[in-house]
């Protein structure tokens, strides 16, 4: 199990959105993540990323399960991008309250573009802490109209958002700690790239993974690739 630690206190968070990547950059990123964990890992329970390129007709998804019961759900549409997060520990998580809902004016302000998204039942909306959004007219991430618990990391958002930081580092440490494997950086950073796999590449990662074994994985997640053979 993955020990919960906090980042630095520029991190991206909630209170923090300003190295929010931006909405091209974010979903190339969670590809490539649900790209590295399919290598890793031939289960698909056992992986924390996914993507979903043809999750519905102009809308895809990327996610986060760390089996600890924290997630995230990353919606893109024609309208920009939709991030609901749920760290069940956290001050501000739906859990603390009776009715599970979410904390006060967490979607105040919620553009109209994102209300289905909001009442999505895939995305376990009663499981919630944080709530951010991007509209491509829009200069910048957006978020409720609330008042942040009293707490470091109030909704867990620092934790669970760690890793859109884009910096190919941050998942090799994911994955010593999780995978029990040192990877290389230069690897990592060849898939953050969206550089097309190769049977090569793929073995970079793991030595007993084929590119033909990945046919699947790759056509939900969109990843860039060569034939397999």
């Amino acid at each position: 199990m993955l020990q919960k630690e906090f980042p630095a206190l520029d991190a991206i968070s909630t209170k923090n959105l300003n190295s929010m990547p931006e909405i091209l950059e974010l979903k190339k990123l969670l590809q490539s993540l649900a790209m590295l964990d399919a290598i890793m890992s031939t289960e698909w329970d056992e992986r924390f990323y996914s993507f979903n390129s043809q999750w519905d007709e102009n809308e895809q998804m990327g996610s986060m399960r760390n089996g600890c019961g924290d997630d995230f759900s990353v919606l893109f549409n024609q309208a920009g991008c939709f991030v609901k997060g749920f760290d069940h520990e956290s001050a501000m998580s739906s859990w603390s309250t009776d009715d599970q809902l979410p904390w006060p004016d967490l979607l105040k302000g919620l553009p109209p573009e994102f209300l289905a998204a909001s009442k999505e039942p895939a995305f376990s909306m009663d499981s919630i802490s944080f709530c951010i959004w991007k509209l491509h007219s829009a200069n910048f991430w957006g978020k409720g109209d609330f008042e942040f618990a009293d707490d470091d990391d109030p909704d867990g958002s620092e934790y669970l958002l760690e890793i859109f930081d884009c910096n190919p580092e941050t998942y090799r440490v994911f994955a010593q700690e999780y995978y029990e494997v040192d990877l290389d950086v230069a690897t990592i950073t060849k898939l953050y790239n969206h550089l097309p796999l190769t049977d090569e590449l793929v073995k970079e990662v793991n030595p007993e993974v084929s590119l033909k074994q990945l046919e699947k994985d790759i056509a939900e997640i969109g990843y860039p690739c060569v034939n397999a053979t």
